[in-house]
């Protein structure tokens, strides 16, 4: 027993450290928006309808290497609390398009990150792409969204957009008497601020 000491010794030392680094979603400056173009019935003006909410969490996990860790990169939002500038068309949006009832959150599983650096910078503006599996309603679909970052000693602050139509995702398009038509395509956008934290 005392032959193999040196020999595990030597390996204990040359053993890779594991070290991860992971992003968290703060609440302070994270929020979720759609966008839809609108036409009422009764004018001739187009409107864009926003709606938003503050309830999203997740985070993005690299290793060592600065790789992705899809399996513990994900990002939720809480559907139930979306807000546009009309009770009652949240009513609609809720009950008949998202039936949030049936269908309370989406969920974009992160698979991608594309132009991404390997050594995150604590500085600087980053532009990236990231790509990821959509979950809404109950269908999932690969989704690809613009990303915009500042860096900083604390973590990332920025931006994602990325947009689809109704269809894709089994979406009803609204149809009430006040409103003339709504057109594809429907725009999401996530503000973010991740938080950098490190775990071995």
């Amino acid at each position: 027993m005392h032959r193999l000491a040196p020999a595990l010794l030597l390996l204990v030392a040359v053993a890779p450290v594991s070290a991860q680094s992971r992003y968290t979603l703060s609440p302070t400056g994270t929020e979720a928006r759609y966008q839809v173009r609108e036409l009422l019935a009764a004018n001739t003006i187009e409107n864009d309808v926003v709606g938003k909410t503050t309830a999203v969490t997740g985070s993005i996990t690299l290793d060592k290497a600065g790789k992705l860790i899809s399996a513990d990169s994900k990002i939720t939002i809480d559907l139930t609390g979306l807000k546009t500038d009309k009770d009652r068309r949240d009513g609609y949006v809720q009950g008949r398009t998202l039936e949030t009832a049936k269908f309370p959150t989406a969920m974009l599983v992160v698979t991608e990150l594309r132009g991404f650096p390997a050594k995150v910078p604590t500085s600087g503006k980053l532009t990236f792409t990231l790509v990821g599996d959509l979950t809404l309603k109950g269908i999932t679909k690969p989704t690809t969204w613009t990303v915009t970052a500042d860096a900083n000693a604390a973590g990332l602050i920025g931006s994602a957009k990325t947009s689809f139509t109704f269809s894709e995702f089994g979406i009803a398009v609204p149809r009430v008497p006040v409103v003339a038509r709504v057109d594809d395509p429907i725009t999401l956008e996530l503000d973010f601020n991740f938080v950098r934290e490190s775990k071995p």
